[in-house]
């Protein structure tokens, strides 16, 4: 399905099928549990922020501008209505290192690839990205799992664009060391 296919089930819940509105669904509802569960950290309250987040969209739908896509405008509904959750029940949040610093790349050598399977790198990759806080956890899911552009990150979350850049790179080193760590230890 297409931006251009997102388009025409949102033009036909307008009209009034609603019916449409369960293929939309169906096509994020891993990403937007991924993108809450990143922020709440608990499988619950990532399920009741996702379906929270899906009723917010489905009731705002005659607000989205079609010069976007739909899964931006989404998990940004996604990401505030987690935020939210998270002040409302009083769980403390990290603070944003607004700190910038020189974007680095980093080697693309990767030790640990010659040493662990590919089952056994997908596991430790996972284990990496969620031991990372829980921002950065969600930067690394949204650029590099979900392939979201910096831009669409910016729209998401309102960070700015050489603050996502800086806790992309952070989160990259922090995932590097420790899959360094985890190959030593073998």
């Amino acid at each position: 399905m297409t931006q251009t296919e997102d388009h025409l089930y949102i033009d036909r819940i307008l009209q009034g099928d609603h019916e449409a509105y369960a293929f939309l669904v169906n096509k994020y509802q891993r990403m937007a549990y991924t993108v809450a569960l990143k922020i709440m950290r608990n499988v619950e309250d990532a399920e009741d922020t996702a379906q929270e987040s899906f009723i917010k969209a489905f009731q705002k739908i005659h607000s989205f501008k079609k010069d976007s896509k739909f899964s931006t405008w989404l998990y940004t509904i996604v990401y505030r209505t987690a935020v939210y959750n998270l002040r409302k029940n009083r769980i403390s949040t990290e603070q944003i290192d607004e700190d910038i610093t020189q974007n680095r790349s980093i080697d693309n050598e990767n030790p640990f690839e010659k040493e662990l399977n590919q089952e056994a790198q997908i596991i430790h990759i996972k284990k990496a990205i969620d031991s990372l806080p829980k921002l950065d956890s969600l930067l690394v899911t949204l650029f590099y799992i979900n392939e979201n552009s910096i831009t669409e990150i910016q729209e998401i979350t309102g960070l700015s664009v050489s603050n996502i850049k800086v806790k992309l790179y952070r989160a990259r080193k922090k995932i590097k060391k420790q899959l360094i760590t985890i190959v030593a230890s073998k």
